[in-house]
């Protein structure tokens, strides 16, 4: 097929090095792929869309005030990272979880980083996810961010960057397991060809890393996972989750605070709950702390956590560190608290709170993406080159009313991967969501991660919410990659 002739243009591609030369670690999925016909490729991505449509892998559209329900489109020509890339990769997200951890502790403890003139306490305390209610609190083992995201982008040169940080309800894990099984169904001769890294061992750890934040002294500690509802955007993943782990799946309605203990109502009763993998976000979780309309989370809920009677995976107040232009300070954090230099690099950013940056964004809008502190899902963000010089100047409105609230970043050339694009394999722009639990005596990486495509041409947003698709990535195993 014409994967053999593909030509990368301009772009660092991520299977080829140049046209028709496929990449050492892409080398024998290229080979594989080559022998088959354009129809056959066509029929596997078309029985692969089906597959997931039957497993019901879906996501919620949010428009209008209603939902729309849409499958999660996989490409099937796979994202590959050789082992040694990967090892390098893993290192540098370890070390960013142990500072943003180190950071959480001190910002809702002695707030060292702030006296000591790191990091203004305006900038923190504006932050939309900074909780004064969590101030004081003392996790199990010190751990805040049990799970996370952290979003991966290559530039033109292949050098990796990280976009951000995603601590408090990172979503698309689920999407990668399923893209997996789908994949593996559609070819299984090639994963008996090719050594990948499996990736199916993810609920497990997960439960693990649950587990580790019940006391000790509990024989067999009830872990329940607590979902905002079926009209919830990662529905789908909190109830695959709690399946694949053998947990509960509840909504607020479901627990209530009894006898001191958070507890979950049963056929037989009520029944106490030790850990909750929490859903939802920190204003919804407790109605008596935070938003007093929420009727979602679980009134008293918080005093019960204080108290240390339940665990909450992940803390609330994580969100502090999702705050994009806390992102900005994470290097400092880095040196800061762990006395090393980082291994992953940010990308450059422009904080708008400070006049010689707004007023160097301000010249030039036209250059940079900007994008608000707290949206995510491709919301709440300028692409400087394609805007309208109306869009711009809106933006720039934005900015000067309320500057705390943004950053700007140069457009980067992401790097591509083939993609099947109708009858026609072309390159498109990727990002990469690898899964980090935090364990306090451990932190584990889950190999690879959620590959995210932008299936418009030219298209730089890669988010499902924006016509995103996805793909399997393969972390290679064995040391000759």
């Amino acid at each position: 097929m014409q994967l053999q002739s593909y030509d990368p243009g301009n772009f660092y591609d991520e299977l080829f090095s140049a046209p028709g030369q496929p990449r050492p670690q892409a080398a024998p999925l290229i080979d594989w792929m080559g022998q088959l016909s354009p129809e056959i490729l066509r029929q596997h991505h078309e029985t692969a869309q089906i597959a997931l449509f039957n497993l019901g892998v879906t996501f919620r559209v949010y428009n209008d005030d209603q939902g729309v329900e849409r499958i999660f489109p996989v490409d099937i020509i796979p994202r590959i990272i050789a082992e040694a890339e990967w090892r390098s990769l893993e290192k540098g997200l370890k070390q960013r979880i142990k500072a943003l951890n180190c950071f959480l502790t001190d910002i809702y403890g002695p707030q060292h980083i702030v006296k000591d003139g790191i990091m203004p306490l305006d900038i923190v305390e504006s932050a939309s996810g900074f909780l004064k209610p969590c101030i004081g609190i003392k996790p199990p083992a010190g751990v805040w961010c049990h799970i996370t995201g952290t979003d991966l982008v290559r530039d033109g040169k292949g050098k990796w960057f990280v976009l951000e940080d995603n601590l408090r309800v990172p979503s698309g894990i689920s999407y990668v397991l399923e893209n997996r099984r789908v994949m593996k169904s559609t070819f299984p001769d090639m994963f008996q060809t090719i050594p990948i890294q499996p990736v199916d061992s993810y609920p497990s750890q997960l439960l693990e890393t649950l587990l580790n934040l019940a006391p000790p002294h509990l024989a067999a500690p009830v872990v329940v996972v607590l979902t905002p509802g079926i009209n919830n955007s990662a529905y789908f993943e909190h109830s695959f989750l709690a399946q694949q782990m053998g947990v509960e799946l509840v909504e607020g309605r479901d627990l209530v605070v009894a006898d001191g203990y958070l507890q979950m109502r049963t056929t037989k009763g009520l029944q106490r709950v030790d850990v909750v993998y929490r859903r939802l976000d920190d204003d919804f979780i407790d109605p008596e702390v935070f938003r007093p309309d929420s009727l979602l989370g679980v009134a008293g809920l918080m005093e019960v956590y204080r108290q240390g009677r339940v665990a909450l995976a992940n803390a609330p107040g994580t969100g502090v560190a999702d705050d994009k232009v806390i992102y900005a300070y994470v290097p400092e954090m880095i040196n800061y608290y762990l006395k090393e230099e980082p291994l992953l690099a940010n990308v450059p950013t422009y904080l708008c709170w400070r006049e010689e940056d707004r007023n160097y964004v301000l010249d030039h809008l036209a250059e940079l993406v900007v994008k608000s502190a707290n949206e995510a899902g491709g919301y709440g963000m300028l692409m400087g080159p394609s805007a309208s010089p109306q869009e711009r100047e809106q933006f720039a409105e934005r900015i000067r009313h309320n500057p705390r609230n943004y950053i700007a970043q140069p457009v980067l050339n992401l790097s591509r991967v083939p993609t099947l694009i109708g009858d026609q394999v072309e390159g498109r722009h990727v990002d990469l969501r690898p899964y980090i639990l935090n364990r306090g005596d451990e932190i584990y990486v889950h190999p690879g991660g959620l590959t995210r495509v932008a299936l418009r041409k030219g298209s730089l947003v890669v988010n499902s919410s924006q016509g995103g698709g996805s793909k399997d990535t393969w972390v290679l195993q064995g040391s000759g990659q």
